[in-house]
């Protein structure tokens, strides 16, 4: 089953920090399970990435690209458009409620990494 994912975010961090902590393996691990790669790489402004997973109940993969620009002081908007593919059992689902999964996943991802900025600006 395909799924797509896109929409934008702001994030409360300049565009060369945001663009750091995107490509630090370390930060992009913890904000996104199951990152395996970045591609098409053009500091500071695009990436993509891809991900993949299995379990039990089903496997899935996909990838996704991200823009990042200025968006006021200190802030940057990070668009973001992707897609995967979903397999197994929990492909049964249907496509409303893996709809819904994905954007409670995208809801996480941008959660974990405005706490890593939140965390940053903490320990200063």
């Amino acid at each position: 089953m395909k799924l797509e994912i896109g929409g934008a975010e702001t994030i409360q961090a300049p565009v060369e920090a945001l663009w750091k902590a995107l490509n630090d393996p370390v930060v992009l691990t913890r904000c996104i399970p199951g990152c395996k790669t970045m591609t098409e790489i053009a500091p500071p402004k695009t990436c993509s990435i891809r991900v993949s997973g299995a379990g039990t109940l089903g496997h899935g993969n996909g990838s996704a690209r991200f823009e990042i620009e200025p968006d006021g002081p200190d802030q940057s908007r990070l668009t973001y458009q992707g897609g995967g593919e979903i397999g197994g059992l929990v492909a049964g689902v249907g496509q409303r409620i893996l709809s819904s999964v994905s954007k409670h996943l995208v809801g996480r991802f941008f959660t974990a990494l405005r706490a890593e900025f939140a965390a940053e600006g903490a320990a200063k």
